[in-house]
């Protein structure tokens, strides 16, 4: 990166930032793209796995956003990337016998309408009865009928590697562990940034005639480094996750629910339910946003509520949380900020990108390098990412049609192979082979059993995993799927990595004990009353001089 001047320089690798750089290689721009930790570290790892027009946004009459939400899940689900992205049902409870089910009938007719490719099946009115029988773990006392409607889900985490990989497919300069310190200047023109390599601790010069901001919660710290008043204001608000086991709510269907504050939804996640999210401003670590015992309480509480066997602490196998980066106005509540995105360029050279919702991140990319475009001399191409497909998705249909042959190649069972569709797509071919080279790597990993050997080796050696989080946390999702939150499964998968990235039995014993550190910390903040004490309980376990420093924490 230090060689040449790029054309535009991406700060940020979120889905947001991923998106960008895809977007401005593929109008033949030459890219380079940092993050200072790894792909979708921070938000975009840590969403509720949506991909939705916001049912809750025609409450606010923001129909221009959901409109436009809803494009996007089309694109996803039929043409951009299939492999990861899901339809799902969900059932809406109602509680009131007229009025209640005029007005959601209404407002889902409306998504309905506002969707106009009709990807998705249209929603459908239910009786209590036929409620029941699709979600049987409900009060009958809890609901008198139910609404029942189609959005979709994603792995953000595996969604976001996956735009960034196809970025460097078409010739953009990625790198991860990669942090910007400042911002380089030529009078008032931003010209690049310095960034240092966190591995090596080398500081190198990236130039650019465009610089892109897509750090998300991050907006104004980085903007900071230009000296400029004023400008974009984000504030960030902790979203809230916990995942359960499936058996623990006997559901054939997701499920919304209205709170107080916002909604609250029970989404299915393989052997798992996801159900979240809360939405309480946060002011304090935005590097590791953590999960108090009062925000379980909350999800808790909401959801036991029309439960007919409550769920407790001990069914929740995994906790996370993250931040949405909102567009700061006058209003107290984070649940009343915009949702949509805003572009700004506060000085020449540099771009801003902020707010927003994952679904809308192409949206928001494209606009993101249309502003950039405007200064760069030559004529830049329209964006072209509405028909370009995501690394896996050229094919998936085609090895979907042909997975009992693909099991049978591999010694797989079917579910199996239909899995490792699901998030692979056709790059699922790279896996077997390494499988028929070494059938040890198609045995299960021990203490993660959903997930094969040759998924922990492919993950460092083809999707950038540089430490033993990004696997466990991110290339898969054991850090929130199992109940010791991987610990089990830590020694193994760092020993498939050794080979891979030249580590020897030390790094392996180092990688393991810090990521056990990082899991106390995260364990310890969750049975803290608030976030302040959540907040210090973690940070005490994750400082130098305590037991261990965690690897790029």
């Amino acid at each position: 990166m230090a060689d040449d001047e790029f054309d535009v320089l991406v700060i940020g690798g979120g889905v947001v930032g991923a998106g960008a750089a895809l977007d401005a290689v593929s109008r033949g721009l030459s890219v380079a793209l940092v993050e200072a930790r790894d792909w979708a570290a921070g938000t975009s790892s840590r969403s509720s796995k949506l991909i939705h027009g916001g049912l809750r946004y025609l409450e606010q009459l923001d129909f221009k956003l959901v409109r436009e939400a809803l494009k996007e899940r089309a694109l996803l689900l039929t043409r951009l990337a299939p492999h990861l992205v899901r339809p799902v049902p969900f059932l809406f409870p109602l509680r009131h016998r007229l009025w209640e089910r005029f007005y959601v009938g209404a407002g889902v007719t409306l998504y309905d309408v506002l969707d106009g490719k009709r990807v998705l099946p249209r929603h459908r009115q239910l009786s209590r009865r036929r409620a029941l029988a699709v979600a049987p773990a409900l009060r009958p006392e809890a609901l008198i009928g139910a609404v029942q409607y189609f959005d979709a889900r994603v792995d953000d985490a595996r969604f976001t590697m996956t735009l960034a990989r196809t970025a460097a497919q078409y010739g953009a300069a990625v790198a991860t562990g990669a942090q910007v310190t400042g911002l380089v200047r030529d009078g008032e023109r931003v010209t690049g940034a310095r960034v240092r390599d966190l591995e090596s601790d080398q500081e190198i010069v990236v130039r650019a005639r465009q610089v892109i901001n897509a750090t998300g919660v991050w907006t104004e710290e980085t903007r900071r480094m230009t000296g400029a008043e004023g400008g974009l204001s984000v504030r960030a608000s902790k979203g809230v996750h916990i995942t359960v086991p499936r058996d623990r709510i006997t559901l054939n269907t997701g499920l919304i629910l209205r709170t107080e504050k916002s909604v609250l939804f029970v989404i299915p996640w393989g052997r798992h339910w996801i159900i979240g999210t809360t939405d309480t401003d946060w002011t304090l670590s935005k590097a590791h946003p953590v999960a108090s015992q009062a925000d379980i309480d909350y999800l808790l509480d909401h959801v036991n509520a029309v439960l007919n066997t409550p769920i407790t602490h001990d069914d929740i196998e995994g906790v996370y949380a993250g931040l949405r980066p909102l567009l700061a106005g006058d209003a107290s509540d984070t649940a009343k900020l915009s949702r949509e995105h805003t572009v700004a360029r506060p000085a020449p050279g540099l771009v801003v990108v902020a707010g927003g919702k994952y679904t809308t991140y192409r949206v928001m990319a494209k606009d993101a390098v249309d502003v950039a475009a405007r200064e760069l001399v030559g004529g830049v191409p329209a964006s072209v990412t509405d028909r370009l497909p995501l690394f896996g998705a050229e094919g998936y249909e085609a090895l979907w049609n042909r997975r009992v042959h693909l099991a049978a190649r591999a010694g797989l069972d079917v579910a199996r192979v239909e899995r490792l569709l699901r998030r692979y797509g056709s790059a699922v071919e790279d896996l077997l082979q390494m499988i028929e080279a070494d059938p040890s790597l198609g045995r299960p990993l021990a203490g993660a059993g959903d997930y094969l050997r040759a998924e922990a080796v492919y993950a460092a050696s083809h999707e950038g995993a540089r430490n033993l989080e990004d696997v466990l946390a991110r290339r898969t999702r054991i850090a929130i799927e199992e109940r010791d939150r991987g610990l089990a499964a830590a020694p193994e998968v760092a020993a498939l990595m050794a080979p891979v990235l030249g580590w020897d039995e030390v790094d392996v014993r180092r990688q393991t004990e810090d990521y056990a550190t990082l899991v106390q910390a995260d364990q310890a903040a969750e049975h803290q009353p608030d976030d302040l004490s959540a907040d210090a309980a973690r940070a005490h376990l994750t400082t130098p001089g305590s037991e261990a420093t965690p690897v790029r924490a």
